[in-house]
């Protein structure tokens, strides 16, 4: 019995010695893209902030209650249209007093005029002395001084008087008024009523690093061909990530870069006949800087970034991968400037990174067409 088992238990095991190893897992599949070559524009991405061309504060120039508000607010409207009218009667008394002293001032002036006269040819035959003549013509200066001051009393009643109509003093667009029709304005403080804008052209006001202003001052200059960097045609990328249909120009660089922000402030006039932009709206300016020639160009989710050191896989004829460290210049929309490590024409994986290590052999499949499309702009 013992002799049948250990039969059995020895062809039991002959046959598991026979039995043939699984097969090997099939090579991971991966997506490829290759190195393309291309003239780059190499643009500067500022965020900004849109300002009107000319920002006016409409205040109360004479103190009086508000009676009327004559606008829209937030339409358009023109230099020396009324906006707000305030209470004339108080003025207008005030302006009545001031003509009623000058008129008594002028009297006084006239009858010490009369008294030099009547009084200079009788010190000469010594009718009347000659203190009597001083005090005169000291009465005189008085009443021309009080006159002068009467006339600057009447000059002043009537501007404030024509304060009490506020007209615009620009075209642009208004905003909301402050204050309503009954509100007491003008008490100690010229009150602010509503602000107006000049919003054709309109300011986008941007800061730029010291690097990047640098980058800025060191471009090429004194060329006029489409390739050179300029400080016009500049674009601008409104919120909705549309582009806004009208260049603009760098108008007004600050003096200094501001110590706390470590910026430099720069003006960017854009034209606005649309007014379709409004002041506080948020956009980034796009500067041209340089053009590229033949720079080499992937996407940049080929790239990996491990503490500062960038890195892509490739994958070579043979379906072998190789990892090989870049060095990266500036993104151009879904794409990297590799500035070395690479060469036109090699095949980089943007899909399956994870999946892959050095000296593995992969399947490499064409990414889509979109996942290699090159970009049209940059930063």
């Amino acid at each position: 019995m013992r002799r049948i088992l250990a039969v059995f238990t020895a062809a039991a095991l002959s046959g598991a010695c026979s039995k043939e190893a699984p097969p090997p897992p099939p090579p991971p599949e991966v997506y490829t893209t290759d190195v393309v070559q291309r003239d780059v524009p190499v643009y500067l991405e500022l965020v900004g902030q849109a300002f009107g061309s000319q920002d006016v504060e409409i205040r109360a120039r004479v103190e009086g209650f508000l009676e009327t508000v004559n606008f829209r607010e937030g339409s358009f409207v023109r230099r020396g249209d009324l906006l707000y009218t305030i209470d004339r009667k108080p003025l207008e008394a005030t302006l009545a007093q001031s003509k009623a002293d000058q008129k008594t001032a002028e009297a006084r002036l006239a009858k010490a005029d009369n008294d030099v006269r009547r009084y200079t040819p009788l010190v000469a035959k010594q009718a009347v002395s000659q203190q009597e003549l001083d005090d005169a013509k000291a009465e005189q200066e008085a009443s021309r001084s009080q006159v002068e001051a009467a006339k600057a009393a009447v000059e002043k009643a009537t501007l404030d008087l024509g304060y009490t109509r506020v007209t615009a003093p620009i075209n642009g667009l208004i905003g909301t008024t402050s204050v309503k029709a009954g509100n007491l304005v003008g008490r100690g403080e010229s009150t602010l009523l509503t602000t107006l804008s000049r919003i054709d052209p309109l300011l986008f006001k941007v800061g730029a690093t010291e690097a990047d202003y640098l980058r800025v001052a060191r471009r090429p200059s004194g060329r006029q061909t489409g390739d050179a960097p300029r400080l016009d045609g500049i674009q601008l990328t409104l919120s909705d990530g549309s582009v806004y249909k009208h260049t603009g120009k760098v108008t007004t660089v600050d003096r200094a870069v501001d110590p706390a922000t470590g910026t430099l402030g720069l003006e960017i006039t854009f034209p606005n006949p649309d007014q379709l932009l409004r002041p506080g709206q948020y956009g980034r300016a796009r500067l041209l800087l340089d053009t590229r020639k033949g720079a080499l160009l992937v996407p940049q989710r080929a790239v990996m970034e491990l503490q500062g050191l960038y890195s892509v896989a490739l994958v070579d004829a043979a379906g072998k991968v190789e990892f090989r460290n870049v060095k990266v210049g500036p993104r151009v929309d879904s794409l990297w400037v590799i500035e070395e490590g690479l060469k036109a024409g090699e095949r980089v994986i943007v899909e399956g990174l994870q999946r892959v290590k050095p000296e593995m052999t992969v399947v490499a499949k064409p990414a889509p067409a979109k996942a290699a499309e090159p970009g049209r702009g940059g930063k």
